[in-house]
């Protein structure tokens, strides 16, 4: 009885701490007023960010008293999420860098400060990204694209995305699968495992060439499924570089301040979800034609 006393104990006081850590950086990076945005709107963005706190530590206190344990694992889960990009924002108005590059001509020239650093830093900023940062990869090449241009942001991004894949892929093979089972519980874990085998060279694929999609989650799930090293490797390559070219160029090429960007930016989004599914109509078919292919065994 006492042991299940501390138990509880334990789990909600580490629930309220992560709020309370998540909720610390926010406000003491709110206090730095930097931006003028911040600076107009402090006491909305401060209630509202404790606000948003609150809420999740409470829900989570809410599943656990009610033994909703994969939800309660789940909003831990969030709240070290938020303290991750919490402790970012923090250390961004910290050190200034939020208020002074309010720009793209400014980033540029706040990176090009950097020298030679400034590709190993972004290059870094994309590997991490990648294993810690559950942000898809369409967003950090937005990043780079601002800082370096289309060109050299293609070759920087794809060198850290591919090394964060890489890892990502291993962490998900060696401890990923322990990892989801204390989130959603073995039977249930197993049980999706089962219906996407057959399935999972395919879709996940498709899900790495397309964007709009979790890439780094995505390395996290090939690891758990049955995708062998070679085809992981001769995809990922193929996929991130298709990828990480194309969204290179097009946040280059179709901006989103005219209405035929938008149109552009629209279209191509509707074509995304057309594309997947078309693919999962016929997965068991071209799944097939893959495997045939590659002379990977089904059964694998």
């Amino acid at each position: 009885m006492k042991i299940r006393i501390l138990k509880d104990c334990i789990n909600i006081l580490a629930l309220v701490l992560f709020g309370a850590v998540a909720f610390m950086f926010i406000a003491y990076g709110l206090l730095y007023k930097n931006v003028p945005f911040i600076a107009q709107w402090f006491d909305l963005l401060f209630w509202l960010s404790f606000a948003v706190c609150a809420a999740i530590v409470f829900a989570g206190l809410l599943f656990y008293i009610f033994k909703k344990q994969s939800a309660y694992r789940l909003t831990v889960c969030s709240l070290i999420f938020i303290d991750i990009c919490a402790g970012v924002f923090f250390a961004l108005c910290a050190t200034g860098m939020l208020g002074t590059v309010n720009s793209v001509d400014k980033l540029r020239e706040y990176i090009s400060g950097a020298g030679s650093l400034a590709a190993l830093i972004y290059i870094s900023f994309c590997f991490l990204q990648v294993v810690l940062l559950p942000v898809p990869g369409s967003v950090a090449v937005a990043v780079g694209v601002a800082m370096f241009g289309p060109l050299k942001c293609t070759v920087y991004s794809f060198i850290g995305i591919v090394l964060g894949s890489f890892v990502a892929f291993i962490t998900g093979r060696m401890v990923g699968y322990k990892a989801v089972c204390w989130i959603v519980g073995k039977d249930s874990l197993d049980k999706w495992l089962e219906k996407l085998k057959g399935k999972d060279y395919l879709i996940l694929s498709i899900m790495f060439l397309l964007p709009m999609f979790p890439d780094d989650i995505l390395c996290f799930v090939a690891g758990l499924s049955s995708m062998t090293w070679r085809y992981f490797v001769i995809m990922i390559i193929i996929t991130r570089a298709i990828s990480v070219v194309s969204t290179s160029y097009s946040f280059e090429l179709i901006p989103f301040n005219t209405w035929w960007g938008i149109l552009i930016w629209a279209i191509l989004a509707a074509l995304v979800v057309l594309s997947f599914w078309l693919v999962l109509k016929y997965s068991d078919k071209i799944d097939g034609f893959i495997k045939s292919k590659l002379k990977i065994n089904k059964d694998q």
